[in-house]
């Protein structure tokens, strides 16, 4: 059995109840979630002050709370961590730009929120674009999500989001050229 199909088996189990599930899934996930969290982090500059395993703690924090959810397979909880690192950074920019400012959240530039987090312009810009597209299509915007920050394959990604290789591929290719135009400003 390979370790994708033991993660499966785990978190079938942990759906059902069975808490030692979670404590045995843990060394299967957490690199994968150590290798999401450093893609993440790549893009900002270096000395923020969110720290890759700061990242990943959170990450799982927040998947092991949320009962609501249940994984189908490694791919589709691999797609639940890329979207809440995603948030976690977003939340982390806005809480320390309310925090410089006195308490108020308010708009700012991209690089005031640069100055302020270290958050890079292409994650924010990249998460505009995200937010816009899933207005439009939320699972073109699950893609990128899936693609770009999960790392998964066009298999995997079929997999997580339990559709064909060739939607998916079709999707990731017009997904992909909308994003480049979306972010370089038209």
């Amino acid at each position: 059995m390979t370790s994708q199909d033991e993660v499966t088996q785990l978190l079938v189990a942990w759906n059902n109840g069975d808490q030692q599930a979670l404590d045995q899934l843990m060394p299967y996930v957490y690199d994968e979630l150590r290798r999401l969290a450093r893609r993440y982090m790549r893009a900002e500059r270096p000395g923020h002050t969110l720290q890759t395993t700061a990242l990943v703690n959170e990450a799982y924090l927040r998947l092991v709370k949320d009962r609501n959810i249940s994984f189908r397979n490694r791919s589709h909880f691999i797609a639940r961590a890329a979207r809440l690192m995603r948030q976690i950074l977003v939340d982390y920019y806005r809480e320390q730009s309310r925090l410089k400012r006195g308490g108020e959240l308010k708009q700012v530039s991209l690089s005031e929120a640069m100055e302020i987090t270290g958050i890079s312009v292409e994650l924010l810009a990249l998460d505009d674009a995200l937010t816009a597209l899933a207005k439009i299509d939320e699972r073109q915007s699950q893609i990128v999500e899936l693609r770009f920050f999960g790392g998964l394959t066009i298999e995997e990604t079929a997999e997580a989001l339990n559709l064909s290789h060739t939607i998916i591929e079709r999707d990731w290719n017009v997904t992909r050229a909308w994003l480049q135009r979306e972010m370089l400003g038209k």
